[in-house]
């Protein structure tokens, strides 16, 4: 095997570890929050912040690596979440719990960013990028089956405090992982268009063809941060265990590998397969919002067509800027996620006693994919999304 490919696939190691360390605490949050007293309100709050830290996080991390490497952030990120992620298990008051949330949000803002800049750095075209996203997602949505079972059985067993300590130490065992094997390389990609050799926040969002990247991004995260902030309180208004909302999630992970394991659909025009996923996630948050389909079914469709955009979303970013400006375009990208994941927080929190949180969602949803048709027939003359994709 050759050391690139071994190199690439520490690289993988590592992010399947952070994805299956982090999903452990999906299912637990929430109850643990409620049973510190937090409302549901709170809740929303805390999950609000912790995104908006992420989004701050995101912004600064995206030059920093570019100008100073991506390995370096990986591994300060891994080891200040582990040791904050220790704390979770010693808290005793929901303001404690809300502090630890926003410094834990800043914290792994490095995390993303500079793992999909240094896992691009491995490909030499759009087919590679397309398929190097589609395997990262593969094994992320492997462990996002796994871990809420892991996390929703810990948490019914050991309880939630040892849980976070569980997660603490497995992320700083990935931190020391990631010392010793990670590697950064970087090969020429072929960029469609010319792009300047330094790209700025404002030269980034400014690209008409990453708005519509950038607009789905967003709508996406709402929709996601609704199912993740609805499905455990399930534990909370219903008393069911953590065990069986980690199973609810696994089935979304289900769906998600299924869609991913498809690997012959990166070959086609990464704006459709944008807007085909974006389409069908609006039709099944409808059909959750009616009833029409048990809650597992629509979590499984739910996922599936969340499979179906990231890697589409990522090869789209990837084709549009040169390889030294990756980690401002993944930074911005991470941002806009923190930004739904902050406002589906927070309204849903505010709202769900009064209005469904997911005809707010499939409203979003809905308007985004209109925006996103209207900019294509505007551009459709110009758009370097028009074109087949060169392998």
């Amino acid at each position: 095997m050759r050391q690139t490919a071994v190199n690439k696939l520490h690289i993988f190691m590592v992010m399947f570890l952070i994805s299956l360390v982090m999903s452990i605490q999906s299912p637990i949050f929430t109850p643990y929050a409620a049973k510190l007293g937090a409302s549901s309100v709170l809740i929303g709050i805390m999950l609000s912040i912790a995104s908006f830290t992420n989004l701050t996080g995101n912004l600064i991390a995206g030059p920093l690596s570019d100008r100073f490497g991506k390995k370096v952030f990986i591994i300060i990120s891994l080891f200040l979440s582990g040791i904050l992620f220790i704390f979770h298990a010693l808290v005793s008051s929901t303001m404690n719990l809300f502090v630890l949330r926003a410094l834990n949000g800043f914290s792994l803002a490095f995390l993303v960013p500079s793992g999909l800049a240094l896992l691009s750095g491995y490909a030499k075209n759009s087919h590679q990028q397309g398929k190097n996203m589609a395997i990262n997602g593969i094994l992320g949505t492997s462990a996002s089956i796994i871990a809420p079972l892991i996390g929703g059985k810990l948490g019914a067993t050991i309880g939630y405090a040892n849980t976070y300590l569980i997660i603490g130490g497995s992320l700083i065992l990935t931190a020391i992982y990631a010392t010793s094997f990670i590697k950064e390389t970087q090969h020429t990609v072929v960029v469609k268009g010319n792009q300047s050799n330094r790209l700025s926040f404002l030269n980034i969002l400014q690209m008409p063809q990453l708005q519509v990247v950038f607009v789905t991004g967003f709508a996406l995260m709402y929709i996601h941060g609704v199912i993740i902030y609805e499905v455990p309180y399930l534990t909370v208004e219903k008393g069911l265990s953590t065990a069986t909302t980690g199973q609810l999630f696994s089935f979304m992970g289900i769906g998600t590998f299924l869609s991913l394991s498809l690997l012959f659909i990166n070959r086609f025009n990464p704006i459709k397969r944008i807007m085909f996923g974006l389409f069908g996630m609006n039709m099944v948050v409808f059909i959750i919002l009616q009833g029409l389909l048990s809650l597992p079914v629509s979590l499984f469709l739910v996922g599936f067509f969340f499979g179906i955009i990231m890697p589409a979303i990522a090869t789209a970013l990837t084709d549009s800027v040169s390889n030294n400006g990756y980690g401002r375009a993944f930074g911005v990208m991470s941002a806009i996620y923190s930004l739904g994941m902050i406002t589906s927080s927070f309204i849903t929190g505010v709202i769900r006693d009064f209005i469904s949180p997911y005809f707010i969602a499939f409203t979003i949803g809905m308007l985004a994919l209109t925006l996103i048709g209207y900019s294509r027939f505007q551009t459709k003359t110009s758009s370097p999304f028009q074109a087949p994709i060169e392998y």
